[in-house]
């Protein structure tokens, strides 16, 4: 129940993820990122896998690039565990583990409610191209964490 009509609606844990499901299953935007389900047999709806499509005239050009998110009992209200399977050298990604590190990566360390598992994928594809990363050497494709 709101209080006021200024409050935002919190919907519940389970709603959200139906509806970012949903919106992962129709396909987002150009197609350079989607994401579903790991396992259809999760019924707490925690474990997701991530794709993202290289950027264009980049190093990551043409490359696809696999990742797991965790959401754990707490998201929307809490970010997901974000974590590359597909090695990728990126300033913001733990070299040894795959990790996207919140405090490296702006969406995760200024993480809103509103935010989607879709914004985290996006805005890692143009995290790729930003000055500090467009250039860095890859690891050969097909290596994984």
């Amino acid at each position: 129940m709101r209080l006021s009509k200024s409050e935002p609606i919190c919907f519940p844990r389970n709603f959200r993820l139906l509806e970012e499901l949903e919106r992962g299953e129709k396909g987002i935007g150009d197609g350079s990122v989607s994401y579903g389900m790991d396992d259809v047999e999760d019924i707490l709806m925690c474990s997701w896998t991530g794709t993202i499509i290289g950027p264009h005239n980049s190093v990551h050009d043409g490359r696809i690039y696999q990742l797991k998110l965790f959401c754990d009992k707490d998201y929307p209200d809490k970010p997901p565990i974000v974590r590359f399977h597909s090695r990728i050298n990126m300033a913001c990604v733990n070299h040894e583990t795959g990790v996207v590190e919140p405090t490296k990566f702006g969406i995760l360390a200024t993480w809103q409610r509103d935010y989607t598992m879709e914004d985290i994928l996006t805005q890692l594809r143009r995290e790729m191209v930003s000055t500090h990363n467009r250039k860095l050497v890859q690891p050969p494709e097909g290596t994984f964490f």
